[in-house]
């Protein structure tokens, strides 16, 4: 086949979505790819893409899959699409945003003591039994037999007031208790009932950052998990040092590589002038407008720039994980700075960052000015108070709206078509 001949022909990728309760950044998504209409030369023809939702219903296991990449909002909980997807990865080269198998299995509890020996200085923490059990059968005779009684208070000021005890496998807030001494520890373990727990060092400190990951792209957002939702994501920008800045980058693409995460956000305390990762294994962040208003138009383009990338290129699925090279790079005579910046070039290589960025710049150059002509759109404002109508009493709706609405034409603003670099944190 000549060149002439094979440009002639057009070869469809296939993206899912894989959706719960999403609906802004579905329709944003959809919207600005629509607009964009990206045709991107092969050997093998003009590459174009077809978006739809992935439904929900009995498959055979071997059945042929269609998609070539699926962005998953459902594994983590909704167990006959992570199934579907296991198999679909296994059996049909399926390219998905997460690792299902690293969902499924990395709680909380595994990605600290993953950091912890990486080096990464996560608050000192405790795994504390469960209040109460299941019934079953050999539940009595073992705990008769093995299980020690504990001196809570004790593990408490080990670790010193304030703690925090939160469900060692985590989850939206979930049972999560700030304690400030030992009457308050007891009623907290009283509560937990049959969870099980952790008990974490509380960090004073002058920096609480939430940075987003989606590929090899970053975005540092000053967070205040005191707010109201809607104001937790702040709209501060550019008030973070380019050292900080890359601190975060470098400690958030460490971790989402190594648990094989494409999508995922990470928290982090600058105390005592270092960076504390405290809660990271969040591999199906919010992506909801009524969060991250402002953050809203970055992570769609973040979104479709990744998605597209791996639709295009056939990106290959790392089933397994291997962690060998993260801990090789680690030695003990190395500062914290230097582990984090020796993995996150493991990172980088394993996210093919610089095919990436070639790849945008390439095919994607128009992105910005689709995205921002949408995001001024009466289309983007159907989809911002659809999801608000969805989450608010009718009387808030329009508040609302026009609220979230003001903060993205703020970001238009204040983050223009092509002022934001592909990978800046």
């Amino acid at each position: 086949m000549t060149a002439t001949a094979a440009s002639a022909r057009e070869v469809t990728r296939r993206i899912g979505l894989s959706l719960g309760a999403d609906l802004c950044w579905p329709i944003a998504y959809r919207a600005i790819l629509e607009r964009l209409d990206p045709r991107i030369p092969s050997s093998k023809g003009t590459i174009r893409f077809h978006v739809e939702d992935v439904t929900i219903e009995p498959f055979d296991l071997q059945q042929k899959g269609k998609y070539d990449v699926v962005i998953d909002r459902l594994t983590h909980w909704y167990f006959p699409t992570r199934e579907w997807i296991k198999k679909s990865v296994i059996m049909d080269g399926l390219y998905v945003f997460n690792n299902p198998w690293s969902v499924q299995s990395m709680e909380k509890h595994s990605t600290y003591c993953a950091m912890m020996r990486l080096g990464l200085p996560v608050p000192r923490t405790w795994l504390l039994p469960p209040k109460s059990y299941d019934p079953q059968d050999d539940l009595a005779v073992t705990l008769k037999r093995y299980a020690r009684l504990f001196d809570l208070p004790a593990v408490a000021h080990d670790l010193g007031y304030p703690v925090f005890m939160k469900p060692y496998d985590g989850g939206g807030w979930r049972g999560v208790s700030r304690i400030g001494d030992d009457e308050a520890l007891g009623a907290a373990y009283d509560e937990s009932g049959k969870f099980v727990m952790h008990l974490q060092q509380g960090v004073e400190h002058d920096r609480f950052v939430r940075c987003i990951g989606l590929g090899p792209q970053t975005r540092a957002v000053l967070y205040d998990p005191g707010a109201a939702a809607h104001d937790r994501y702040t709209v501060e920008r550019d008030r973070l040092e380019p050292s900080d800045a890359g601190a975060i980058r470098d400690t958030t693409l460490t971790i989402n590589a190594f648990f094989g995460w494409d999508f995922n956000s990470c928290e982090v305390l600058r105390s005592g002038g270092r960076w504390m990762p405290i809660d990271f294994a969040n591999p199906c962040p919010d992506s909801q407008v009524t969060s991250l208003h402002y953050h809203f138009p970055w992570l769609i383009k973040a979104n479709l720039r990744w998605s597209l990338f791996c639709a295009a290129t056939r990106r290959t699925m790392r089933i397994n994980l291997d962690w060998r090279p993260f801990f090789d790079a680690c030695r003990p005579e190395m500062s914290v700075g230097e582990k984090v910046r020796a993995c996150a070039r493991i990172a980088e290589a394993r996210f093919e960052t610089d095919r990436f960025v070639e790849f945008c710049g390439t095919h994607l150059a128009e992105l910005d000015e689709v995205a921002d002509e949408f995001f001024g759109s009466e289309a983007a404002r159907d989809a911002v108070r659809a999801k608000v109508a969805s989450l608010y009493p009718d009387h808030e709706i329009e508040e609302f709206t026009a609220l979230f609405l003001h903060r993205i034409q703020a970001a238009r603003r204040e983050e223009p078509p092509g002022s934001v670099p592909i990978l800046a944190s």
